[in-house]
């Protein structure tokens, strides 16, 4: 295979990181990221799950009224839980957080609510599926655990329209008849769905499947409302995919099943820009090797494009996103005899390869979800292992558009070095000051202001034609890094013989002026694409005298009539 990531020695007991946006999270025992999706400030979150062991030693004064509570406290001292975890635009981790639920539990999917914060969906170790809200920083809104009396298992949470979500697994059978939700099928395992409102009511919850062995593995809302639901069939020795159009409210409308010779597994089911619906399969070609299916289906079950690609190893796509002009991004794992890399893929609307990346070291590596991003970069979530190890460890990274690895984004540092080389001419002309702050201040005379005005002269003009054509393409090549650039206006502290208040007063008119003079120039002789964009990020304001220049604590008048420009990044 071709490896192309290199991993670095580890920077702390709790985590590396990669020249490359590449974050490997290392803790004891096996742990996993399984989720991942864009926060509204531009940073990442992903879901997983860590192994926590309870020190037993805490509880050797506890006492016992029998030997099975005695047993039960054994039992309770080890296990997985939830965890999240946020990384900003630098790959610096930001927050981490298990969720220290009472049942040892473990994640399976990740939501976004219009609020920022999360839906996390998963299941318990013992058979009850769970469902938390958290806050934008991970803090616990509520935590409810639902399904049937017996053992059920979480694939997928699914984002609404109405802000809720939907809950898509499985559940064992019964022969309790007195249980309403298993009017709908008594296989083995039967699909089981439950619809939640925004605040985390259950609206409904039903089963659904045959006297063969059905789960629920995913679901993609229509524009109509309806619901398409993917499920897996067993029936005997094959395997087949099963795809079923409920209601809003979990009623069934079609079910169609596809179930060949080739051993058929399904991943996946998105829906497009266009309406219908991509899913994801594996199917065992005749050397017993997984290769990749793809169909396309429409709300009336009809099979709009059916392709396979066949590659040298035995690959699976297990989630997929597609970008605004109809390409598709893909993740899963490529298998080898030797070992298992993350694979990418970018196929085009038609389902044809245009790219391939595999991802990994010389052990066991796969990708389990991504996400693209607001730049069209894409954010993977799944787990690595680490060299003379067998323990499998988090893993979060994020790749650009051609699948190569993103580099960590700059960082204010890094930014301070390129605007320095950038305006290195002004600067040794004495024209400007750079700080590492990110702010810049004009230090050439020609450019401070006179008493009293605002209107730019001809050479602030001048000069803010070439320092304002450098600047901002340097800010629109880095602009999902740019949160906002201010422009302030400046002034000294004289006012003819007002009062301090009307001096404050008609001093911060006086800077506003400035600013905006300065503002409108650079924003006027912009085309719209970069007007568009500025109108985003500006932000004009006056400080009137309270950043006035003083020099051997007198204040120095003429350079106090002056403008600032400042670059705030998105993980400042």
């Amino acid at each position: 295979m071709h490896y192309i990531l290199t991993l670095l020695l580890l920077t702390s007991y709790i985590y590396a990181k990669t020249t490359d946006f590449s974050i490997i999270i290392d803790e004891k025992f096996n742990n996993a990221l399984v989720d991942v999706a864009e926060d509204y400030d531009r940073s990442i979150s992903a879901v997983g799950f860590i192994k926590e062991y309870k020190d037993s030693s805490s509880n050797d004064s506890a006492t016992y009224s029998n030997a099975f509570d005695y047993l039960s406290s054994l039992s309770n001292a080890h296990g997985s839980q939830m965890h999240l975890v946020k990384v900003d635009n630098s790959a610096n981790i930001s927050l981490r957080k298990s969720m220290n639920l009472a049942n040892f539990n473990e994640a399976v999917s990740l939501v976004k609510t219009p609020e920022n914060g999360y839906f996390i969906g998963g299941h318990t170790l013992s058979g009850s599926l769970v469902l938390l809200k958290l806050d934008s920083h991970a803090n616990k809104i509520f935590a409810s655990e639902f399904g049937t009396p017996n053992h059920d298992k979480l694939s997928k949470l699914v984002s609404l329209r109405d802000g809720g979500v939907l809950a898509v697994g499985s559940s064992a059978a019964s022969q309790n008849q007195s249980y309403d939700v298993f009017s709908n099928g008594l296989g083995l395992n039967d699909i089981y769905v439950a619809r939640f409102s925004q605040n985390g009511t259950m609206l409904w919850s039903k089963r659904y499947g045959s006297y063969d062995d059905d789960t629920g593995i995913d679901a993609a809302e229509a524009d109509d409302g309806s619901i398409v639901v993917l499920g897996k069939v067993n029936k005997g020795k094959q395997t087949g995919a099963s795809l079923m159009r409920i209601t809003e409210h979990g009623d069934k409308i079609w079910l169609y099943e596809k179930i060949e010779e080739k051993r058929i597994t399904p991943h996946k089911i998105i829906k497009l820009r266009d309406s219908a619906f991509v899913v994801s399969l594996s199917q065992k070609d005749e050397m017993n090797k997984e290769q990749i299916r793809l169909l396309k289906v429409d709300l009336q079950k009809n099979i709009l494009q059916d392709k396979t690609i066949y590659t040298t190893y035995s690959s699976v796509l297990k989630d997929i996103d597609e970008y605004s002009d109809g390409r598709l991004a893909a993740v899963g794992h490529v298998q080898d005899s030797y070992d298992t890399d993350g694979l990418v893929m970018l196929l085009d609307a038609k389902f044809s390869l245009l790219l391939q990346e595999h991802y990994g070291s010389v052990d066991f590596d796969s990708f389990h979800a991504l996400d693209v991003l607001h730049d069209s970069k894409i954010a993977v979530a799944g787990v690595h292992t680490n060299k003379e190890s067998q323990e499998t460890n988090m893993w979060l990274l994020k790749l650009n558009r051609d699948l190569t690895m993103s580099q960590i984004s700059n960082s204010v540092t890094n930014f301070y070095a390129q605007l320095a080389e950038l305006f290195k001419d002004e600067i040794k002309a004495n024209s400007l000051t750079l700080r590492d702050d990110l702010s810049i201040n004009f230090s050439s005379e020609s450019l401070y202001f006179e008493i009293g005005k605002h209107m730019l002269t001809n050479p602030q003009k001048k000069f803010l034609d070439s320092f304002g054509k450098k600047l901002l393409a340097f800010l629109y090549k880095n602009k999902e890094h740019i949160k906002a650039l201010e422009i302030n206006g400046h002034t000294s502290s004289e006012w003819g013989t007002s009062d301090f208040s009307s001096g404050y007063l008609n001093n911060e008119r006086l800077s506003m002026n400035r600013s905006f003079a300065t503002l409108s120039h650079i924003f006027n002789n912009q085309d719209e694409k970069t007007k568009k964009w500025l109108s985003e990020i500006l932000k004009g304001s006056g400080l009137s005298f309270s950043k006035k220049i003083m020099l051997n604590e007198v204040e120095d008048k003429k350079r106090s009539r002056r403008v600032t420009f400042k670059i705030i990044l998105f993980d400042n």
